[in-house]
């Protein structure tokens, strides 16, 4: 094993078996991502991943990541019970309880899959080494004369069988294997992994038993809905509370301060029997705000200030060669500015969290991808030890980073310490766009130039935004160009002259990681840029992007970004020729209204080709084909489904309305004004997944950045008008 994928053997643990289980296996992942411990502490019992199997044959295996509709629930325990040899349909799957002291199992960054690949294959292959040996001892014969198939241990030699339900109790008196000695599977004996399986969560979630944060019940639990600053950094001055009050069912009206730490805003509460009572009385509050100092910022002034900022160099973050030298010695130049808005998550659920503090302890009911960070929040608050604090991780309505802030529980958390009893503090959809964190608005100036053989001889790239680390982070750590540049710094076409710069906007509006986040924008500008090129060059957008990226190469990425895989060139090409020929491309001057982008971020390589028509200044995207290569699929059933997840969330912040800012607040105040793609306007979409020995990646994000220029360039080709302003408004149709 390497990086950070080592597990040390003396932190796989099992436990004596238990009335139920037979054998209880535990895995301490100590350097994965968020499920490492606080650092200096040391995890009281350290593992943090279980395989329970059970006297009556049912293997359960706990999920220690949050499932919010990416398939992690089902993912996860695939790669495990492929190496324990079970029969799936007797797999049943939990989610692992949220105690930071054991683990911390954060959820993004299309990590999930590609931390755990080698750590659960391990964790199963040992375990299901230990029933081998059990089942060995028994018959008095070598091990190696054994095999384990679908939970049951077979004596090849005389035939004779043992479950591993027969076999768990005596194997957890075993010493351990050494993980780095365990035999794992060839890929060519999956039975499991890279086969389509149904997710594990869809029956509950079809026939409604599937429980959601914004369905918690707790007996004596209270509703809460709290009045916020329509003016990002604006504080309650005043409050007439006399008309709330009178409002039925309403029972306690509070002002809460804002909290820095966890960035909420503050206001008034109101508190009552249920939620409608809840939502009319704080309907019903008169609120004098103290402005604040972002009351004079708007979408117009920022851009103003984009564009003071693109009249003078920027920050140079990366400088191969001399870029400005070669774009002044040639003639051969094109140039071209973008422009991303703001964008909200809008997750179909808004926020929600249940919290009951007592004098002793903690209880909460949490929709969230960060849980230990949930339960380090309620413990600060109420002022707990971690320990006595339970969070119970809920189904979520999306998640798409919004739901890795803590805001929406410091806020009920806050509540429930104020009046001693359980409360659900519910965001109304006009609470969840105005108040929420978002990503953030960009500005973006380029300049090319190409040789007489129309080889790319300089790329330069400037790029200004409010910056997620200079929000998020101490000033002492932010990294704003790092966390804003992401697969711009470091394109696949070959270039001697390569320069990026980068210049921090001010902005009050809170931002934070949206979808693919900087890679959304990174890679509409990116692509769209190069399709501009290929066109002025007089060459087929795909076999200029193929002819590019040149022969077989690894592209590293560049030191201000951080270490990881580099991109290999030969594995985004293929993704590019597999989704142009599912597509029927054709060399022309319009190629049926068709538009390419290929594009790599979260170590996967993505590539679309899509269909659109054009019609009375409107856009309707009419097919869609997606090739990704994610290494190892584990699930390709749960990757056709995320990367169909991934066009519907591109697609609508690629052709619908933007966050918009007016006054220091947000505009828009629900679906009628901030519009979300519907059922009728979905395009065909087509999936093909790469068979792959690669390790596996990440596919709840990569989608995304190809989205927005494959629809663009489709424009272009089908009337000749290039879009370089998201969201796409009104389109001219070619005479």
């Amino acid at each position: 094993m390497t990086d950070s994928l080592i597990v040390s053997r003396r932190v796989f643990l099992r436990a004596a078996a238990s009335t139920t289980a037979g054998l209880v296996i535990g895995l301490y992942l100590p350097t994965i991502d968020a499920a490492q411990p606080p650092p200096g502490k040391t995890p009281v019992n350290p593992f943090n991943a279980w395989i329970e199997i059970a006297s009556d044959g049912l293997t359960t295996i706990f999920m220690p990541k949050s499932e919010m509709g990416q398939g992690v629930m089902t993912s996860l325990p695939m790669i495990l019970a492929e190496e324990l040899d079970v029969d799936w349909k007797t797999v049943r799957v939990k989610q692992a309880p949220t105690n930071p002291d054991l683990y911390r199992h954060g959820t993004g960054g299309s990590t999930s899959v590609f931390r755990y690949w080698m750590p659960l294959r391990r964790a199963g292959a040992a375990a299901r080494m230990m029933l081998i040996m059990v089942a060995a001892q028994s018959w008095n014969v070598s091990p190696y004369e054994c095999s384990a198939t679908l939970g049951v241990v077979r004596h090849k030699p005389t035939n004779r069988t043992s479950t591993y339900a027969e076999l768990a109790h005596a194997a957890s008196m075993l010493p351990v294997p050494d993980l780095d000695q365990v035999p794992l599977k060839s890929a060519e004996a999956f039975g499991i992994v890279n086969h389509d399986t149904h997710r594990v969560d869809s029956a509950m979630k079809v026939n409604g038993s599937a429980r959601y944060g914004i369905d918690s019940r707790v007996p004596g639990m209270m509703f809460a809905a709290i009045a916020r600053p329509k003016t990002f950094g604006s504080r309650v001055a005043s409050v007439d509370s006399s008309s709330a009050k009178l409002v039925a069912g309403v029972q306690h009206i509070l002002t809460l301060e804002p909290l820095p730490a966890y960035f909420t805003e503050g206001g008034v509460a109101v508190a009552a029997d249920n939620s409608w009572s809840a939502l009319q009385g704080r309907d019903a509050l008169k609120i004098q705000w103290d402005p604040g100092p972002h009351a004079s910022e708007s979408t117009e002034s920022l851009r103003q200030q984009f564009r003071k900022l693109a009249e003078k160099p920027g920050l140079v973050v990366r400088n191969d060669g001399d870029a400005n030298r070669a774009l002044d010695g040639t003639t051969k130049t094109l140039h071209a500015e973008y422009e991303l808005p703001f964008a909200a998550h809008a997750t179909m659920e808004p926020m929600n969290c249940t919290v009951d503090i007592r004098k002793d302890s903690a209880e909460a009911w949490v929709p969230t991808q960060d849980s230990a960070d949930a339960c380090d929040t309620i413990a600060k608050i109420a002022g707990l030890p971690t320990q006595a604090v339970t969070v119970h991780t809920t189904f979520m309505g999306g998640g798409f980073g919004r739901r890795s802030m803590a805001d929406y529980v410091a806020e009920a958390a806050q509540l429930s310490k104020g009046l001693m009893r359980p409360i659900q503090v519910l965001w109304s959809r006009e609470d969840d766009l105005q108040h929420g964190f978002y990503r953030p608005a960009s500005h973006h100036k380029l300049a090319a130039a190409l040789d007489e053989q129309n080889n790319l001889i300089a790329w330069k790239h400037f790029l200004s935004s409010p910056s997620i680390s200079v929000f998020l982070d101490p000033p002492d750590s932010a990294r704003p160009a790092a966390t804003e540049i992401g697969g711009a710094g470091y394109i696949p076409y070959a270039t001697p002259n390569y320069q990026v710069e980068y210049a921090l906007a001010q902005s009050g509006v809170p931002r934070t990681w949206w979808r693919s986040v900087e890679e959304s924008s990174s890679g509409f500008v990116v692509e769209c840029f190069v399709d501009e090129l290929a066109h002025f060059a007089g060459e087929d957008p795909l076999q200029f992007r193929l002819r590019l990226m040149g022969d077989s190469r690894k592209v590293v990425r560049p030191a201000f970004l951080g270490a990881d895989k580099p991109l290999e060139t030969d594995r985004l090409k293929n993704v590019l020729l597999r989704a142009s020929s599912r597509a029927g491309w054709q060399a022309g001057p319009k190629k049926n209204s068709l538009g390419i982008a290929a594009f790599y971020s979260y170590r996967t390589y993505v590539a679309m080709v899509a269909q659109v028509a054009v019609a009375h200044e409107t856009v309707r995207v009419e097919r869609v084909f997606v090739a990704v290569d994610c290494g190892q699929p584990i699930n390709p059933l749960g990757v056709r489904m995320q990367a169909e997840s991934a066009v519907i969330y591109g697609l609508t912040a690629c052709i619908k309305g933007p966050i918009t800012i007016k006054n220091g607040g947000v505009e828009q105040s629900n679906f009628h004004d901030y519009e979300m793609l519907r059922m009728n306007e979905a395009p065909e979409i087509e999936v093909d997944v790469v068979t792959s020995r690669e390790e596996p990646t990440g596919v709840g994000e990569p989608v995304v950045p190809v989205v927005a220029p494959a629809v663009c360039n489709a424009i272009f080709a089908a009337t000749g008008q290039r879009i370089r302003t998201l969201p796409v408004n009104k389109v001219a149709s070619s005479s």
